[in-house]
């Protein structure tokens, strides 16, 4: 266990330094695209190595990988397609920083998009070894989850210890960087990642997968909601394509499983020789 979770620590920390060289190289705007390739990515890797298998001649399997795609495309939408706005704001109009950045993209965005799907990939291939971990040892998920962020300690400390020669980037004040911080420690790294291991478990790690393109709906919602964003037609549309795509692919995922559990009783049924051909015609008898 031991072994796996280590991979496992060191694909996180791979996955973290990708995206941070990724959006330096390119924009906020590209890190969400390629973000939303996980899914996919998570779907082929797991067809590859045996963790789901594609029958595409069966109706349940076509729904799950056909919402898989809209929900990818629905990202997309949400990402590059801006629109008329729909909602209104009384704030005064400021230009936001992705436009910014938009407008001042770098020569070398290739090579930050090279990184940033990369960086997707990774994540894919960590959330795998997570289910194989998680599968071998059913009853460790915490123990997991301990362990991993204890590598990921360790190896970024090592790492940012060698990388940062200024000792005044160590320190931290009582302002929103700090909140931040401990915010990530607590949510993201610690409980998040503990509703990972244990979704990974119970569904396996396509399922998982399949919730990174919800979470822009959710950004959207709060964004309008909380912050006053101007809601746009693309969001809209976008979040539209995504919410009806992920219900596609979990009802998929429900009758595929429904499938395989009555499956083994079906053929125990039509393969047992105690039951007479000619029980219901001798009764009438």
């Amino acid at each position: 266990m031991i072994g796996g979770v280590f991979v496992i620590a060191l694909l996180s920390c791979s996955v973290q330094m990708l995206k941070a060289f990724g959006i330096g190289y390119s924009t906020p705007t590209l890190a969400s695209v390629m973000s939303d390739l996980l899914p996919a990515y998570t779907s082929i890797l797991a067809i590859i190595f045996g963790f789901e298998k594609l029958d595409l001649r069966v109706k349940s399997s076509q729904v799950r990988y056909a919402g898989i795609i809209v929900s990818v495309t629905g990202a997309f939408i949400v990402t590059l397609y801006k629109g008329l706005p729909i909602t209104l704001v009384s704030l005064p109009k400021k230009v936001s920083a992705a436009d910014q950045l938009l407008s001042s993209m770098q020569s070398n965005w290739v090579l930050g998009a090279f990184l940033l799907s990369s960086c997707s990939f990774c994540l894919a291939v960590m959330l795998l070894v997570q289910s194989r971990v998680v599968r071998d040892y059913p009853g460790e998920v915490i123990t997991v989850a301990l362990l991993r962020n204890i590598f990921v300690t360790i190896l970024s400390a090592s790492i940012s210890l060698i990388a940062e020669k200024d000792p005044n980037a160590w320190k931290l004040s009582l302002n929103m960087e700090l909140m931040a911080i401990g915010y990530s420690a607590l949510f993201a790294n610690s409980i998040g990642r503990g509703v990972h291991l244990w979704a990974i478990r119970k569904k396996g790690p396509v399922f998982v997968a399949m919730f990174k393109p919800l979470g822009i709906v959710i950004a959207v919602i709060m964004g309008v909601t909380f912050l006053g964003d101007t809601l746009y037609l693309g969001s809209a549309i976008g979040a539209a394509t995504i919410v009806v795509g992920f219900y596609a692919a979990v009802w998929g995922q429900a009758q595929e499983k429904k499938m395989v559990e009555d499956c083994p009783t079906s053929s125990r049924e039509s393969s047992s020789p105690r039951v007479p051909l000619l029980h219901s015609k001798s009764t009438q008898v």
